[in-house]
């Protein structure tokens, strides 16, 4: 690793000034990508803020219809959250899959989306629930936030506060994971909105990044089943292939994992 200097914030200011203050600094949430990277010299920062002791990035509350989570909130507590449990158990669900328990233990929901990582799952837990990410400066619905792989909406000076989540009538997250690393391979998330709407969300597949299936959602709005979507396809020219999983048989992950979310939503 390269010499990198590190700072401990206290408050969102400091956080933002003292970033602004470096010639090529990076927030550090649970460091579940960042240092790894950094132990690979794929990266390597003159400094990093940790912003894991902010008071108001930390904290699951629920508000009204809504599920609020702090960007500073590990994974772990997510998914043993008694909130999360009761007003979306897909979420809890969906942070109980990611990784082992190191994992889940250091790693945080801010992070997680900041990174934009391809096979993350949060991403698709976003776009599936419709959620809206605030920042110290504005708030973003997951659809403008997910921006490309490893891409996101948030500038050089912006650091994600939170996201809220909107409960929903029904949802369920199912994943198919790489047995190695835990990531996705495929994991879709399918919901159904208390305003009747019908959101798929894709993550471990596409090309580029989190997506979502409209031909699945229009499907599903009229007849929610596993067999709505049993025989709708995405295209194998969209996906990732590697080699763990073709292109192909990533296409074809979809439809079940989609059928699979579907049938456990109920």
């Amino acid at each position: 690793m390269y010499a990198t200097h590190y700072h401990r914030a206290t408050s969102l200011d400091e956080a933002v000034s003292k970033l602004g203050g470096a010639e090529d600094g990076k927030f550090l949430g649970g460091g579940q990508t960042l240092l790894a990277t950094m132990k690979q010299r794929l990266a390597a920062p003159s400094d990093i803020v940790d912003v894991t002791r902010i008071p108001e990035l930390s904290g699951i509350s629920r508000e009204g219809d809504q599920v609020v989570i702090g960007a500073a909130t590990t994974h772990h507590k997510v998914n043993t959250s008694a909130e999360v449990k009761q007003a979306i158990p897909a979420l809890a669900t969906l942070a109980g899959l990611i990784g082992d328990p190191a994992v889940r233990n250091m790693g945080t929901i801010g992070g997680s989306i900041a990174n934009n990582d391809p096979a993350a799952d949060y991403p698709a837990g976003l776009l599936g629930l419709n959620a809206t990410v605030h920042t110290n400066k504005r708030a973003l619905s997951a659809d403008e936030f997910f921006a490309g792989m490893f891409e996101t909406a948030l500038e050089d000076d912006e650091i994600v506060v939170k996201v809220s989540f909107p409960i929903p009538e029904k949802a369920a997250y199912e994943k198919f994971p790489n047995p190695a690393s835990r990531y996705a391979m495929c994991g879709v998330m399918a919901a159904k909105l208390k305003d009747g709407s019908v959101r798929v969300a894709v993550t471990g597949a596409g090309a580029d990044g989190v997506f979502r299936v409209p031909e699945m959602e229009q499907a599903l709005s009229s007849n929610w089943s596993p067999d709505a979507v049993a025989g709708i396809t995405v295209s194998a020219n969209d996906m990732m292939g590697d080699l763990h999983g073709s292109a192909e048989y990533r296409a074809h992950l979809v439809t079940v994992m989609a059928k699979r979310a579907v049938a456990a939503a109920g």
